[in-house]
């Protein structure tokens, strides 16, 4: 494996338990603001997607593959959400678009 793929997922890891275990060993009382509660929930997905999103676009030889993959991924996630049919439909959309060019 590519030693910044260890990388990456170090740095996410060590993101995602900062992010969670500060605020736990700092604050004693219950999160009451709504905006702080919603904002902890939502950094470790954050911080996926913005580790991924490099990746999905460098994963093919052409950007312009990898994005199409990458729209069709996320229209099926949006109308469908299964897992397994939104990596084979990205993957049926990516090798159409390089036969098609």
């Amino acid at each position: 494996m590519n030693v910044n793929i260890w990388l990456y997922l170090i740095a996410a890891a060590l993101t995602i338990y900062a992010i969670r275990a500060v605020p736990m060993t700092l604050l004693r009382k219950e999160l009451k603001s709504p905006f702080l509660r919603s904002f902890l929930y939502y950094v470790p997905y954050v911080t996926l997607s913005v580790m991924t999103f490099p990746a999905i676009l460098s994963a093919t030889g052409d950007v312009r593959s990898a994005a199409a993959g990458f729209i069709a991924a996320v229209a099926l996630a949006f109308f469908d959400g299964n897992l397994f049919r939104v990596a084979c439909g990205a993957c049926i959309a990516v090798y159409l678009f390089e036969m098609i060019l």
